[in-house]
């Protein structure tokens, strides 16, 4: 036991001191970021499984249909009748068992090692970074003795996964790791359609996270912190930061659709063009693993985007959810103003994709690369500017975020005209069509038949 504690850089200890050492490892705050790794895995899971049924039920009222409203948790069992239908709530858990239980069908010619790694190295780094999100604050732990360990607590810990002072680094570097699991869905598929996915996926994701550290940065420069903690109480002392810098959110909030593959931002999985993408060739509990991988990305984003820009779990004259409250109470209700924050972003992303349509890939591409990062640039620029001259407050930070927009605005006008034509698309007319009609014809494409034209049921 010495010598092996010894290698590890651990002989300080020997067999008979291991109850020092689980003391000095094991605290407070060990114990509670524990208790929230176990608690976190679970709950955004279930923020994903209910994502999907979010949108299901969204689009449905988006388009003026139900939606699943059948599948409810009875299992066809009398007992559990009152639990059934439930607004089809059980319809993801149907759809998971489906998934669970069709044939894990592996294509011939392909990489069998890579093409069941792709899509577990996507859901991994989707996983873990909510470690840094500070969900409930801090939270006073008493003084309490356990067998072995000792006596631990009597302090206040951070209600995270992990309290590192590079926490937002961390999420960044994680979140870029997911590229590689699509790349490697793609490649190992031995199909065209599912490289050019992979491609794709992989270009956008890198292009986005740019103008994304851009952004960030200029929450950084106001907040002047990297603790996630830090940024959420800065924001309560000083207001929301997407009062003080509403561009820098903005563009935020797009690369977070863009990095997570959503409209109209999709292009990877686009089947009018790649028959389905990069999982094109996957099936049963394998494929689901990259839709999951899409719900965990938008809902981990979302909570990046509530803790530098909405205030993380604050709300203005709530004194309970302030960083001094840190009763067991106030972590509760902190974990739930940051979670309903949360998905009520998701659900923005889900209105969106029925409201913008999908922008074609080489537009994506110019749009990374053309305006986001230049934007981007300018937001540091500026906002190092203001912060260097002390005006953060308000008013100053809205004047400079105004004169940024129209920098943006005229620099778009002025590289259209030198560059000789419009980066906006334009409808082409169709001759002959029932917009562009003939010359001399008359195009009527109301329908002739009487019932049809009846509104009341026939």
């Amino acid at each position: 036991m010495t010598r092996r504690m010894t290698r590890w850089g651990l002989g300080c200890y020997s067999s008979g001191t291991m109850t020092d050492f689980l003391t000095d490892l094991i605290d407070a705050q060990f114990l509670v970021s524990l208790i929230v790794l176990g608690v976190g895995v679970h709950a955004v899971l279930g923020c994903a499984a209910i994502s999907i049924w979010i949108e299901r039920k969204l689009s449905s009222y988006i388009q003026d249909r139900i939606g699943p409203n059948r599948a409810g948790f009875d299992f066809g069992l009398a007992f559990l009748a009152p639990l059934k239908g439930m607004l089809g709530l059980g319809q993801v858990l149907a759809d998971g068992i489906k998934a669970v239980t069709k044939e894990d069908y592996t294509p011939p010619n392909v990489d069998k090692v890579l093409f069941t790694l792709a899509p577990m190295l996507a859901v991994a780094p989707a996983l873990i970074t909510f470690v840094i999100l500070p969900w409930g604050g801090y939270v006073s732990v008493p003084e309490m003795t356990l067998p072995v360990i000792g006596t631990i607590g009597g302090e206040t810990v951070a209600v995270a996964g992990a309290e590192v002072s590079v926490g937002i680094i961390y999420l960044l570097a994680v979140a870029s790791v997911g590229a590689y699991g699509v790349t490697l869905g793609g490649w190992a598929s031995n199909n065209k359609y599912s490289m050019l996915g992979g491609l794709r996926a992989t270009a956008q994701m890198i292009s986005y996270e740019i103008p994304m550290g851009l952004a960030l940065l200029c929450c950084l420069l106001i907040a002047g912190s990297f603790m996630p903690n830090e940024i959420v109480m800065f924001q309560r002392e000083h207001g929301w930061l997407i009062v003080l810098l509403p561009l820098p959110a903005i563009l935020f909030y797009i690369c977070v659709l863009a990095e997570a593959g959503r409209a109209p931002f999709d292009n990877a999985e686009a089947e009018q063009e790649l028959v389905g993408g990069y999982h094109t060739e996957y099936s049963s509990m394998r494929y689901l693993l990259f839709p999951l991988t899409e719900y965990l990305h938008l809902v981990t984003g979302s909570a990046f985007f509530v803790l530098l820009f909405l205030g993380g779990y604050d709300l203005p004259l709530v004194g309970v959810l302030s960083a001094e409250s840190t009763g067991i109470l106030a972590v509760f209700l902190k974990f739930g103003v940051f979670l309903g924050k949360t998905m009520l972003l998701v659900c923005f992303a889900i209105a969106l994709r029925w409201t913008i349509p999908r922008v074609r890939y080489d537009q994506v591409m110019m749009l990374g690369w053309g305006a986001m990062i230049p934007a981007g640039l300018l937001m540091i620029v500026v906002t190092s500017i203001m912060v260097h001259m002390g005006w953060t407050s308000v008013l100053p930070m809205l004047g400079a975020n105004v004169f940024m927009l129209v920098v943006i605005l005229v620099g778009r006008k002025v590289l259209a005209s030198m560059f000789g034509r419009s980066v906006v698309n334009h409808k082409i007319p169709m001759y002959g069509s029932r917009f562009s009609p003939v010359e001399g014809t008359a195009v009527d494409s109301a329908p002739s038949h009487p019932m049809a034209r009846q509104d009341a049921p026939g």
